[in-house]
């Protein structure tokens, strides 16, 4: 018999406070549209093709979703024997300690913070010409502050609406993904299929391994946030079930849609000259209007994703502050009780992300900075599941891995700590900079004592 949601989460030691309403789709949704093809492989298709050209977006791009695959599957069995909002904090906490937990989610929050960050500036970009605005520095803070002010209104006082949101915005990406890709395969004049495997970097990295492991960065940013699914399993129901199904569909179907777009605008490119931006590959293969029209798609999916990713952090901080893990926990914890959602933490975030873009000023960065800290908070609980496997946690999981377990582990763990070396190599020395720098200033938080009524999760402080 299905335990209720309401009494599965009393386990764990706390009230249904968050409102629960979202079906299985919504909560696939959620992932879906925090990783969104739209924003990550349209916005870094340029730094992608220069870094390693049509073999980058032929080879790196399938070659990430299986190994991302493996990742999100880990992810799902902890989910499914953990349920709850705090997702990678619970989990860690459940079989490593409280310590290791905060760290964890401290760093996701960081995290999200800088991909939030990074989707909102980039979706400034796209769409402030579309409003004949010339993108200077002060229009693009000014857009970016009138985005992030309309998603956090959203989130605070409009949950319901925002899943609706979420639900059209899967419409969005693969309907207008796949319309795009037809009118490519249409009407635009295409290189040859063996253009593909042209294995150059058109800005000259030497070697050209080292060029495509760079380039993978376009990919890996773009799978990211994945785990919004687990974030939102306490306004999910039978999260055991759906809530895992959400990560690994969202990470799957985001593959083969991602892919048919970027292999039909990589033929559409006419020469391997650097610089390449998909917009400037539809205006030069389909016209001017052809161009706005993708910028106008991508800039409304971007504000999608940030829509999504601003849901998925706020539960994250949310659920870290009502163990008292914050300073002022008791106020970043506050959740309204007309609306059930987390409004303190929401609008911290919205202030963090516009601190953070003035730190970094380039999506680049960003995107590299919370690729990074976002696979680390992934690897952590993975390995300390895969090494616990033999205490029987996993029975507590209706939906896992089985005998393939152990395998599915290491290859995640594999790619985790091999994604997190390949982003901080140059040029993105300033990510390795900024996570050394963001260690330092969350262990000086940690053991400050600011933190003095922090023990970790309520089902860890029992007897």
């Amino acid at each position: 018999m299905k335990r209720d949601d309401q009494d599965d989460l009393q386990r764990f030691g706390y009230a249904q406070v968050l409102l629960r309403e979202m079906g299985g789709f919504s909560n696939f949704a959620i992932s879906f549209s925090t990783i969104s093809i739209l924003t990550g492989a349209v916005t870094l298709f340029g730094y992608g093709f220069d870094q390693g050209g049509p073999l980058e977006m032929s080879l790196g791009w399938p070659l990430a979703t299986i190994l991302t695959l493996a990742v999100a599957a880990s992810m799902g069995e902890l989910c499914s024997a953990f349920p709850t909002s705090g997702a990678l904090y619970h989990w860690t906490a459940a079989l490593g300690g409280p310590r290791i937990a905060w760290f964890v989610a401290a760093l996701n929050t960081v995290s999200c913070i800088a991909s939030y960050a990074a989707i909102d500036y980039a979706c400034a970009q796209y769409l402030l010409p579309l409003a004949r605005i010339t993108p200077t520095k002060t229009a693009l803070f000014l857009a970016f502050a009138a985005i992030a002010l309309s998603q956090g209104l959203l989130n605070a006082y409009g949950v319901g609406l925002v899943a609706k949101l979420n639900d059209f915005s899967v419409t969005v990406h693969i309907i207008g993904t796949l319309v795009l890709v037809g009118i490519i395969f249409w009407a635009a004049p295409l290189q040859p299929v063996s253009f593909l495997w042209t294995a150059v970097s058109p800005i000259g990295t030497k070697p050209y391994y080292v060029a495509f492991t760079l380039g993978l960065l376009q990919a890996m940013w773009t799978f990211t946030g994945y785990d919004a699914s687990a974030h939102m399993a306490e306004e999910t129901k039978d999260p055991r079930r759906h809530a895992p199904w959400g990560m690994v569909l969202a990470v799957g179907i985001s593959g083969v849609i991602g892919y048919l777009m970027l292999i039909a605008l990589t033929l559409a490119v006419r020469d391997l000259s650097p610089g390449q931006t998909a917009v400037s590959i539809l205006q030069v293969a389909l016209g001017e209007r052809m161009g706005s029209a993708l910028s106008a798609m991508a800039g409304v999916a971007m504000w999608f994703c940030g829509l999504s990713a601003l849901a998925n952090a706020s539960r994250t901080l949310f659920s870290l502050a009502r163990d008292n893990g914050t300073p002022m926990a008791a106020t970043v914890a506050r959740v309204d009780q007309r609306h059930g959602t987390p409004v303190v933490a929401i609008w911290g975030l919205v202030a963090a992300a516009v601190a953070m873009l003035i730190w970094s000023e380039t999506v680049t960065i960003l995107a590299a900075v919370s690729t990074v800290a976002c696979y680390v908070c992934y690897g952590v609980p993975i390995y300390l599941g895969w090494r616990a496997r033999g205490t029987g946690w996993v029975r507590d999981a209706p939906w896992n891995l089985g005998r393939w377990g152990v395998l599915v582990n290491l290859v995640a763990l594999f790619w985790v700590v091999a994604i997190c070396i390949i982003l901080m190599l140059p040029p993105n020395e300033l990510a390795a900079k900024t996570m050394a720098g963001v260690l330092v200033l969350l262990a000086a938080i940690y053991y400050s004592g600011a933190l003095k009524g922090y023990r970790g999760p309520a089902f860890s402080r029992r007897s």
